[in-house]
């Protein structure tokens, strides 16, 4: 229901460790067209950036879905993408960052 019935983005693909985020022009375009799933990612990423799989996990939706309906908001201007989240140089993480989700895995 939430897709259309489609199974995969129409043209976009989106990694689940993209980085997403509103488009400059997101604030001067219709929300009417949209669902309530992706007036919902809007909100989150009014407040910052998220990654695909940040995006299921506070919305529940499965990722394949997200992509979905990122696709469709990508192609209407609503969002554009940065980099992926471990895009460091040679993507190596962070170790206090690491540090960070172990301890708080830990906490669990």
């Amino acid at each position: 229901m939430v897709t259309g019935g489609r199974s995969s983005p129409s043209r976009n693909t989106f990694d689940h460790i993209l980085l997403i985020s509103l488009s400059p022009s997101a604030a001067h375009l219709s929300r009417g067209d949209l669902n309530h799933e992706q007036n919902a990612m809007l909100d989150l990423l009014a407040r910052s950036a998220q990654s695909v799989a940040e995006l299921g996990a506070l919305l529940r939706l499965p990722v394949s879905v997200v992509r979905i309906l990122l696709a469709d908001l990508m192609e209407s201007g609503h969002i554009t993408t940065g980099r992926r989240i471990l895009d460091a140089p040679d993507d190596v993480p962070d170790r206090t960052l690491l540090e960070a989700v172990l301890a708080g895995l830990h906490r669990l």
